[in-house]
């Protein structure tokens, strides 16, 4: 068969490592043709594509990003999309897909297998927030740049006596904050899931300065304060309707310095967390997750994504995977609470 390969949305540690699996086993093990498209869905949309043999992936296990590009193209938010996506792929011989993506790619392959274009997807997303699945590459080592930031933020707010926030990614789950902040020793963790009282932070923080510790209280950008909205960098809409996130932490650090009196800084660690050379988990998930694609690929088992259920590599359908998105249980919530204020 001939096979396109493409990445879409927000780009993430891991995704060449799965590219390089896809193409090292499906050449070496079944003789597979493939053909890189760029750009994420603009890649079909457009026929822009690239050689993808083995030179063109030797050498990419360790780098970040993705060597195909990536864009946050909506084929069903663009006229006649679908039908010149089925006409270049079938001007470019192209008998398969594999989609590389989050919610919003792996709900576009949904939509195409629905429409008979033979797709097998795999989770990528460094907010772990893709049902089906327990783990997406990307997310530990977003939590590790995370955590390296919360270790040496403690000396600096412990130097000045002064509110260290630490705003990380997550629009509306909180598994980074959640994750980085008990790894980090966070005093204060606010998610997404939960509205948050300000003032019941502004207390935590007074008791970790009761301590005489300064506190670091760490804030995903898609939390929101009781009775309250998220707080936009614009409103703006992207090609999958979600709107800009940003500006929570600065708001947060400013009311808490008000009610505390103590001085408070933000630190928005933004596409920090995108950038740099995957973790070695994220290396080993993301080319299990390759293999077990294109194992998927050349048996024709349409429609589904490669997932990892307890240690294992399964597959369950993209419907399944993109129904709902997975967000934090308000028990694992719980477990970090008894760290606050202490």
């Amino acid at each position: 068969m001939r096979i396109g390969v493409l990445t879409g949305g927000g780009d993430c540690p891991g995704l060449n490592a799965v590219i390089r699996a896809v193409v090292r086993k499906g050449v070496a093990s079944y003789g597979h043709e493939f053909v890189g498209f760029r750009d994420g869905w603009k890649g079909p949309l457009e026929g822009l594509s690239r050689p993808l043999g083995i030179a063109e992936v030797r050498g990419i296990l360790p780098r970040g990003g993705t060597i195909l590009g990536s864009s946050r193209t909506n084929p069903f938010k663009i006229e006649n999309g679908v039908e010149r996506i089925k006409e270049n792929l079938a001007a470019q011989g192209v008998d398969a897909l594999i989609a590389i993506g989050g919610e919003d790619t792996l709900g576009v392959a949904t939509k195409l297998h629905e429409l008979g274009v033979h797709v097998i997807g795999v989770p990528k997303t460094i907010d772990n927030d893709l049902g089906a699945t327990d783990y997406t590459f990307g997310f530990d080592t977003a939590v590790n740049i995370a955590m390296e930031a919360i270790d040496r933020l403690h000396t600096t707010a412990e130097s000045h006596h002064r509110t260290l926030v630490v705003e990380v990614m997550g629009r509306h789950a909180g598994w980074i904050a959640l994750h980085a902040g008990l790894a980090g020793g966070a005093n204060v963790i606010l998610l997404p899931e939960r509205k948050f009282d300000v003032e019941q932070v502004a207390g935590y923080v007074e008791k970790r300065f009761q301590h005489q510790y300064a506190p670091i209280v760490v804030v995903a950008e898609g939390a929101q304060p009781l009775d309250g909205q998220m707080v936009l960098h614009n409103q703006e809409l992207d090609a999958f309707g979600h709107v800009r996130l940003g500006g929570i932490g600065q708001w947060l650090a400013a009311q808490l310095e008000a009610k505390t009196g103590k001085e408070a800084r933000t630190v928005v660690l933004g596409h920090i967390q995108r950038g740099g050379t995957p973790s070695a988990f994220d290396r080993v998930l993301a080319t299990r997750l390759g293999l077990h694609a294109i194992d998927a690929v050349h048996e024709g088992d349409w429609g589904k994504m490669v997932a990892m259920q307890s240690t294992d590599i399964v597959r369950v359908p993209l419907a399944e995977a993109t129904r709902e998105l997975k967000t934090v249980p308000l028990e694992r919530y719980a477990e970090a609470e008894v760290f606050f204020g202490s």
